[in-house]
């Protein structure tokens, strides 16, 4: 075996381990936010907060519309990155990261509502309180995931090896889409729990 095979391997073993490292990240998340929802569920069926509904901000709404377009324009800068079309790539992943932060903007201005209809963070009605949970442990996540996309698109703005490129780019496809499906369920979650 020649030392460019034993690299070859190197290299594969490790965008495995990392790979594998993303899926374990991800179902750690998902087991805390369905931790979450089985907390929220069991403390509003204890009707102690009975009676108190929220309204929530239509910002959700929008900030819905604008996540799953930036997992179009996504997967759009993956395809084009597996066809080696880096000018493309690079402006749909700008475009991306463009919606992450409109998406930013829009859940902090949802906080924003809620207060006005006197929804705070800490009060009584720790119903109310999930709200802000739930949001704000996602959009930590968002910002990690807007991170995890300029590194992608610096990948595509100097010259790297095409598969690299391309493997940064399935990662960062993976959880972003993961964000994504992750939002919706939060919201449509929340929908139904007010």
């Amino acid at each position: 075996m020649g030392a460019n095979e034993t690299k070859l391997e190197e290299i594969l073993r490790h965008r495995k381990a990392q790979k594998f490292n993303l899926w374990l990240g991800m179902i750690g998340m998902f087991m805390m936010f369905a931790a979450l929802s089985s907390g929220f569920i069991v403390y509003t069926a204890s009707g102690v907060d009975k009676g108190i509904k929220t309204i929530l901000p239509q910002a959700f709404l929008y900030s819905t519309i604008v996540i799953i377009l930036s997992s179009v324009t996504l997967h759009l800068a993956f395809k084009a990155a597996k066809l080696n079309q880096l000018a493309k790539q690079k402006m749909l992943l700008l475009i991306t990261i463009v919606l992450g932060i409109v998406f930013f903007i829009l859940q902090v201005k949802s906080w924003g509502v809620l207060t006005e209809q006197g929804v705070y963070f800490i009060n009584n009605n720790a119903s109310q309180s999930f709200i802000y949970i739930f949001t704000g442990l996602h959009l930590a996540h968002i910002i990690a995931g807007l991170f995890v996309l300029i590194r992608a698109y610096i990948g595509a703005a100097k010259p790297i090896a095409s598969d690299l490129n391309v493997f940064r780019m399935d990662l960062a496809a993976i959880f972003w889409h993961f964000l994504d499906l992750l939002w919706i369920y939060i919201y449509v979650f929340l929908l139904l729990n007010q």
